[in-house]
């Protein structure tokens, strides 16, 4: 699917209203990009909606980009540090751990475990090898489409991933993610 979706070069003469289509395309990648950012629905949803607005507000500074969806998933990663540093300055009550009932069994028991911990060394990773991780790993964006993104040389991209996909793999494979010692 990620082959087949191509943007095309904007130019000056772009109406609001092809602008406007190509940005409803996008929404379904800029969704999934801010919940990686996120890991929380509700924060994701008003994380997109900023995004939108921003965009719709400065449509021809994005018309002018080089690429739209770099663009886009450059203002969602811009708003959600100054949400990060906003929050920062005036902490609020911790939001209640998500868990989804599920069938009963082992399977879905040992999956959830392993989808627990997977998430769980994911919010350990720093914010820069996470959103890394989104964009290449979750959004099947290329090196350099996620080099764009962020603003960053292909080899930080490249060196970030690797440590992100280093320390998941320490943190997965260590008993200890996946069982906690209780004393005795």
């Amino acid at each position: 699917m990620q082959g087949e979706f191509r943007l095309r070069t904007w130019r000056r003469s772009v109406s609001l209203e092809a602008f406007q289509r190509e940005l409803i395309a996008l929404l379904p990648r800029m969704r999934r990009f801010a919940l990686s950012l996120t890991r929380s629905p509700n924060d994701s949803e008003d994380l997109v909606q900023s995004a939108v607005e921003r965009a719709l507000k400065h449509w021809r500074q994005g018309a002018l980009a080089e690429r739209l969806d770099s663009w886009l998933f450059r203002i969602l990663q811009n708003l959600w540090i100054d949400e990060i540093r906003r929050r920062r300055r005036s902490p609020a009550a911790p939001a209640p751990d998500e868990h989804v009932v599920g069938e009963d069994g082992r399977v879905t028991t040992s999956s959830r475990m392993d989808l627990d911990a997977a998430r769980a060394a994911m919010r350990e990773l720093p914010a820069d090898q996470q959103a890394v991780l989104a964009l290449i790993v979750l959004d099947g964006m290329s090196y350099q489409q996620a080099a764009n993104v962020m603003e960053v040389p292909i080899g930080t991209i490249m060196s970030r991933l690797a440590r992100a996909r280093r320390s998941l793999a320490d943190k997965l494979a260590s008993p200890t993610t996946l069982v906690q010692d209780t004393p005795e």
